[in-house]
């Protein structure tokens, strides 16, 4: 409903602006499918997101409940105003307006192949309770009045392309709205009143409604747009990274799904180097069992190892992670190493230094994520004085396989070692065959390295950063050269309360 007044409260009227601020943007529920991955020029993305009819249907779904929760407790502003009776002016005032009951039996929202979004709403009824009081030189009445409203009809279309920046920008590209009665009903008090102040109610507010409909959602898709304006396109993953989530191509409305590319390149905090690699072309299938499907490219996940590779987080020194099965000392190489033997006659405490060379290789197959990694791994015997002497060098060539799991709204990969080479670089202990080590290095690296390396990775990549949206049985699949998450999706009225006026934010 739209009440105006020609004196509203201060108070009143800005607390009534930002309730209303925010239930229209839950009464466009099925635009936050839009802007949810757009906290996330033609160009490859390095993430794809695709929504589907059943996520707009669950979307539009939300922005219902979410209106109807919200109207009853909506503060509206008091309707005044002054109309001829007779010879006399009489002033009237309508207060303490209250939503008793609202119902949407009939509302959808469809795409329009290559244009937008289509909203229907239809035969929409509400019920408002109101004081009422009227006053001229000649009388004055007042009482409670009740206006029933019914065969409220609107359609919208609404087009979403981008700005500069890369945020989802939406447009009001048409819209028609109608109400198709008002009934007010005055108590019995009203007396001779009744008849006279129902008349001049009853038309006024139904053109009220029928002309205001349509400004009203225009204005706050403007509001919308401003929130998305202000939504930082880059993101922050953790100290060492952060992605751009920004929009490389406007939205491809298809009959089936909504489409959006997302640049989806990982960057050093900081740092806005380009990687020197380009995304390839790749194609989400066309699914609609899930509400949303997501294709992470291997562009994204090879841009974020590029990026921890230089930042260092890769570099494992082997020691907490080894402590539980046994204490590694220089009498474990002395077998295989005789100048170790002599040397350190005398068993000293060892430390396995692991570093990269280079940033892990990843490649995605058909059911298959295989990373390839190279790295040295310095040896080193602890002295008494708690000084580090180095032994030897290897450089290590090693194949795992990651399985992909998602947990608290997370991303975790899992790595499990496929293969290994050993060669030495460098000795201080005179020549060996490194063939001589390779069970005792694929012992540390399947018990050490792996799950040291695991364990930093079940930080995972967030995937939502609202506890108030909730993934529900997400799919993780793996295709050729991306990843596809596919999900429905759960709104928490109860956790979105909490929030001030925020407009489901979800940035990454």
């Amino acid at each position: 409903m739209v009440f105006s007044s020609e004196a509203p409260d201060d108070t009143v009227h800005k607390v009534s602006v930002m309730k209303k601020r925010r239930e229209a943007m839950k009464v466009c529920g099925f635009f936050f499918l839009l802007s949810m991955f757009s906290p996330f020029l033609d160009a490859n993305p390095g993430i794809k997101v695709k929504i589907t009819q059943k996520g707009l249907d669950y979307g539009i779904q939300c922005g219902v409940d979410l209106l109807q929760q919200r109207l009853k407790e909506e503060i509206f502003e008091d309707m005044s105003g002054q109309e001829t009776y007779g010879f006399s002016g009489v002033d009237y005032t309508v207060s303490k307006i209250q939503v008793n009951s609202v119902e949407f039996p009939n509302t959808s929202v469809s795409l329009i192949p290559g244009i937008g979004i289509n909203l229907l709403i239809n035969d929409a009824r509400a019920t408002v309770n109101a004081n009422w009081k009227v006053r001229s030189w000649l009388f004055r009445s007042s009482g409670k009045l009740t206006v029933f409203i019914s065969g409220v009809f609107l359609t919208a279309i609404v087009t979403a392309s981008q700005d500069n920046a890369g945020h989802t920008v939406l447009l009001l590209e048409s819209c028609q709205g109608n109400v198709g009665g008002i009934d007010i009903e005055l108590d019995q008090e009203a007396g001779w009143m009744y008849k006279y102040f129902v008349n001049f109610l009853e038309k006024p507010t139904c053109i009220s409604l029928t002309t205001n409909m349509c400004p009203y959602i225009g204005f706050e898709i403007e509001r919308i747009n401003a929130e998305l304006k202000q939504r930082q396109v880059r993101a922050q993953i953790d100290s060492f990274a952060r992605v751009d989530y920004s929009l490389v191509n406007s939205l491809s409305i298809s009959k089936a799904s909504i489409n959006l590319d997302i640049k989806g390149t990982v960057y050093p905090v900081g740092n806005d180097t380009e990687p020197p690699f380009k995304p390839k072309p790749f194609i989400i299938p066309e699914k609609n069992n899930s509400m949303i499907h997501i294709g992470i490219s291997e562009y994204f996940l090879q841009s974020a190892s590029l990026v921890y590779y230089a930042s260092g987080a890769f570099d494992v020194s082997i020691a907490k992670e080894l402590s539980s099965y046994f204490r590694l000392t220089t009498k474990a190489f002395g077998s295989s190493i005789p100048k170790v033997a002599r040397r350190y006659a005398t068993p000293y405490p060892v430390i396995l230094n692991l570093k990269p060379i280079a940033a892990p290789v990843i490649g995605l197959h058909n059911d298959s994520f295989v990373l390839e990694a190279a790295g040295s791994m310095e040896v080193l015997a602890v002295l008494p004085n708690s000084t580090t002497q180095s032994m030897f060098t290897l450089n290590i060539t090693a194949i795992t396989r990651a399985s992909l799991t998602i947990f608290e709204q997370k991303l975790i990969p899992s790595l499990c070692l496929d293969s290994f080479h050993l060669s030495l670089a460098h000795s201080n202990v005179g020549f060996f065959k490194v063939s001589l080590l390779k069970n005792f290095f694929s012992y540390i690296l399947r018990n050490g390295v792996i799950p040291a390396a695991n364990a930093k990775l079940k930080e995972g990549l967030r995937l939502l950063e609202t506890d108030s949206m909730m993934l529900v049985e997400p799919v993780v699949t793996v295709h050729q050269a991306y990843l596809l998450i596919s999900t429905d999706l759960a709104y928490n009225v109860e956790e979105d309360q909490g929030e001030s006026e925020e407009f489901f934010t979800i940035d990454a």
